[in-house]
């Protein structure tokens, strides 16, 4: 059957092939029948006085402008205009913008309002306007409410939609009769602009109708031509506006209590607990240096109240990758993350020099504390983008020594440095090119105190496309550099892409090179190196309805890669991807992997040179999700893999149900099932014990026939009281375990032959055990309350536990009473935000001496 599966992929991916010319064509008669674009534009209206933000048209100017209607449906069928009309005017003066928009229904009860936290949507309707104020096609922001009240804002540039970003502005709404009405403030503060006498920005919005799941925008975006901002209308008639003097300061102040829990050594039973209290406080500056650049600053951060992470077990030869959940770095930073050279994590992570446990042992030392994080000082963020279109920002930030704790054979104790002051620095110039294309330079440095080496990378991107944005090519290169003490190690990297990329039919096709020195991991991360790949992909896009489906994306390629050096073969993989919508709203998708060729795992030994052969292999699997409208929903996804060699398969699953109570209260399971079967893996390497004194003995590389499972349990529920306090619980349970059977030697070769590791060698390793048995479980809940424009108060609870040992305890309820009933840290923290405006202090001041 595995044979005829394969063999069916493979046939089906030939046929694919030979169909490309007739999608070709396909796209190209579907191309050439549209209609040319223009681009709708709406004047603003300057006024003397600015209206009161209260959701309610009623000021007689909001009937002097102009209105925007006629909005354009995008999904999930594009092209016909909204049947429910949508009414936007925009008006301005010296301070702001200001946005009113009427959203015509078919009653109340079809404005779905789903309360939440900011930046969330829901299920609910909302009216969002977009604004390119420089008008490079690339680059906007946007602004949004729902029918609730909540609001939602984001950046937009070549990486694409930036929801954490957070600007200070005004919103408000309301329902009257059949329909529901909008009104926004945007102080100039809240964006950037030119200093042009006269600008011409580039203008779209966006309503949603949750009720059909309908998308609208003004000036259409067709899902057919690439792009986003490149597809905006215009807004014209701004005149004589400045930015104004952009100076605010969010101080903090925050209170912090934990308890840690003290586990003697060689007992799990004799625990007792440290109780830690910290009061402290500290600020963000944000400072206009003109009308285009800004300083963001922030003074002994606080990072106390980020999302836990998700801890797993990891048996793979690469580190583990988390999300960046802290504010600072997570807001404003679309200029620095592009590219992908920047991994933030690194700033206040694990310390460079953090203590090994084996080579302290071998010196006669005890790790007594060995700090997993460093602290971070100070973090520096000054960016813009000039009236010609070149983006500028440079980042900086300072992270503080860090010690771990060491005990000699003596009993006496002594600190040893893990992290020396560090200072991390980002510099980039990006210049917006006519036809939505660009050219980027990045530099990355990271310099040490001390002896620990430097680093430093640059890197290069760029965009060419062609006037009507079917045809591009793009690229990167990089070069990665380490100062050590005696030398320079030097490293590249380079991608080459052309593509159509748009219209129904689509192609891509790169060739990436990675030297086996190249190395960004400073300030960067990268998994793979050492390699050459060739990536070629075709995609067949259906945007318009047909039959049972609302729409259908698909693609299908190939991926060849070889080793840098020494250059020899290193894997060869067919892939395709199928995603569609039905017409009740419902999402599904398959996907395929097939390997049909042995694999050189050269990461996997762990030693440098040295592979495994990894076997074939086939990958199968997909999802289904259903309507977020009802009150409950369902998500499940899954795949099986399986190989050719002993009983080798992989089965990963995941159920999701969602259940909305009411329009305030909501909760989201989740429950994830992964299955290793016979999976090979590293197991140990060392060096081989006979004739010790020869310095040329044997390496011997142990790999290990292994079951590994995984399950996760995730619990997420969120109370919103109104649009601006709300409460959210995020509880998760992970167990994995590796128990290992038989043990194999690996050959230079990549052959494997059964060992008689551990009971071998001289009986040096009789008492290893390598079966993992690991446990995290962790709460966060968290209370928020936006008491006011840009200041908040917020209370966070947290519970971690984690438990790694040899012993495998087999059953998954067991493992879950034994973590609960484990010793736990627990934290409590209370902080407080207040966003000061400088403008407003002197305009509340100045009245109040005159």
């Amino acid at each position: 059957m595995k044979e005829h599966l394969q063999a069916a992929l493979l046939k089906t991916f030939c046929c694919i092939l030979l169909c490309l010319p007739g999608f070709y064509a396909m796209g190209q008669s579907s191309k050439k029948s549209q209609p040319a674009v223009v681009k709708k534009e709406l004047a603003a209206l300057r006024i003397t006085t600015s209206p009161k933000i209260d959701g309610v048209l009623d000021e007689p100017e909001w009937q002097q402008a102009q209105i925007a209607t006629d909005f354009i449906q995008n999904r999930p069928t594009p092209g016909p205009k909204e049947k429910h009309k949508t009414e936007v005017r925009i008006m301005y003066d010296d301070a702001a913008i200001y946005v009113g928009a009427i959203m015509h229904d078919v009653s109340q009860d079809s404005i779905f309002k789903q309360l939440g936290k900011r930046d969330d949507l829901g299920n609910t309707d909302f009216f969002g306007v977009f604004l390119d104020t420089y008008n490079d096609q690339i680059n906007g922001f946007g602004f949004f409410t729902t029918p609730a009240g909540v609001q939602l804002d984001a950046r937009y540039s070549s990486n694409g939609e930036d929801w954490s970003w957070n600007a200070v502005w005004e919103s408000n709404v309301s329902l009257q009769g059949n329909s529901w009405v909008a009104e926004f403030k945007i102080p100039y503060s809240a964006i950037r602009f030119s200093s042009k006498p006269e600008q011409l920005w580039g203008l779209n919005f966006m309503r949603n109708r949750q009720s059909t799941r309908q998308g609208y925008f003004w000036n259409h975006v067709d899902p057919a031509i690439d792009g986003f901002g490149n597809q905006w209308g215009k807004l014209t008639g701004l005149k004589n506006i400045e930015a104004p003097l952009r100076l605010s300061f969010t101080p903090y102040i925050s209170a912090y209590a934990e308890t840690i829990p003290q586990i003697k050594e060689g007992s799990t039973d004799d625990v007792s607990y440290r109780s830690d209290y910290n009061f402290g406080g500290g600020m963000d500056v944000k400072y206009g240096i003109n009308d285009a650049f800004t300083l963001d600053m922030t003074l002994i951060p606080d990072f106390s109240q980020v999302q836990s992470d998700n801890q797993v077990l990891n048996l793979s030869p690469f580190e583990v990758q988390f999300n960046e959940n802290r504010p600072f770095f997570m807001e404003g930073t679309e200029l620095f993350n592009k590219g992908n050279f920047l991994y933030s994590r690194r700033i206040g992570g694990i310390p460079i020099n953090f203590l090994d446990r084996d080579a302290e042992e071998d010196l006669g030392n005890k790790i007594i504390d060995n700090p997993l994080e460093t602290k971070m000082l100070n973090g520096t963020k000054i960016s813009g983008r000039t009236e010609s279109g070149l983006g500028i920002g440079v980042f900086n930030a300072v992270v503080g020594r860090q010690y771990g704790t060491l005990e000699d054979s003596e009993g006496r104790r002594f600190k040893k440095e893990t992290q020396p002051l560090t200072n991390y620095n980002v510099f980039v110039l990006d210049q917006s090119l006519k036809n939505n294309s660009y050219v980027t330079l990045i530099n990355n440095n990271v310099m040490r105190q001390g002896s620990t080496y430097d680093a430093n990378l640059t890197g290069l991107l760029f965009k060419f496309a062609d006037k009507k944005n079917t045809y591009a090519i793009d690229g990167k290169a990089a070069l990665s550099q380490k100062y050590l003490s005696d030398s320079t190690a030097l490293g590249h990297t380079y991608r080459i892409g052309l593509s159509k990329m748009s219209g129904n039919f689509q192609v891509y096709a790169s060739h990436t090179v990675i030297s086996d020195t190249y190395d960004p991991n400073d300030l960067g991360i990268q998994f793979v190196d050492n390699s050459v790949e060739e990536n070629l992909q075709f995609n067949y896009n259906i945007y318009q309805p047909f039959w049972k489906f609302l729409n259908m994306y698909t693609n299908i390629g190939a991926i060849y890669a070889r080793r840098y050096k020494p250059d020899a073969f290193q894997n060869f993989v067919i892939y395709g991807n199928l995603n569609t919508t039905l017409k009740g709203f419902t999402s599904l998708g398959m996907f395929f992997n097939v390997e049909p060729v042995l694999t050189y795992d050269f990461f996997e030994p762990r030693v440098d040179g040295w592979y495994y052969t990894f076997p074939t292999n086939n990958n199968v699997g997909g999802y289904i999700s259903s309507d977020y409208r009802k009150k409950i929903a369902l998500d499940v996804s899954g795949n099986y893999r399986w190989f050719n060699e002993n009983d080798r398969n992989n089965i990963n699953y995941s159920i999701s149900p969602r259940y909305r109570v009411n329009d305030k209260l909501m909760f989201v399971y989740r429950y994830d099932r992964s299955l290793r079967f016979d999976d090979m893996g590293f197991a140990k390497t060392f060096m081989h014990p006979e004739n010790q004194s020869d310095p040329n003995r044997e390496r011997v590389v142990i790999l290990g026939l292994r079951d590994v499972n995984a399950t996760t349990n995730t619990l997420t529920g969120s109370y919103s009281f109104n649009n601006k306090m709300t409460v959210s619980l995020r509880a998760r349970h992970y167990w994995s375990k590796a128990e290992y059977s038989k043990f194999y030697r690996l050959a230079t070769d990549g052959s494997l032959s059964p060992d008689s590791y551990p009971n071998g060698y001289n009986g040096r390793f009789v008492d290893a055990n390598h079966n993992r048995n690991f446990n995290a479980f962790n709460i966060d809940m968290i209370y928020s309350w936006w008491f006011a424009p840009g200041s908040e108060i917020s209370i966070v609870w947290k519970n971690a536990i984690d438990e790694n040992q040899s012993n495998v305890v087999p059953r998954y309820f067991d493992n879950f009473t034994n973590t609960i009933s484990s010793p736990q840290n627990n934290s409590l923290s209370v902080k407080v935000l207040y966003y000061i405006d400088y403008l407003t202090l002197k305009n509340r001041f100045g009245k109040g001496k005159s």
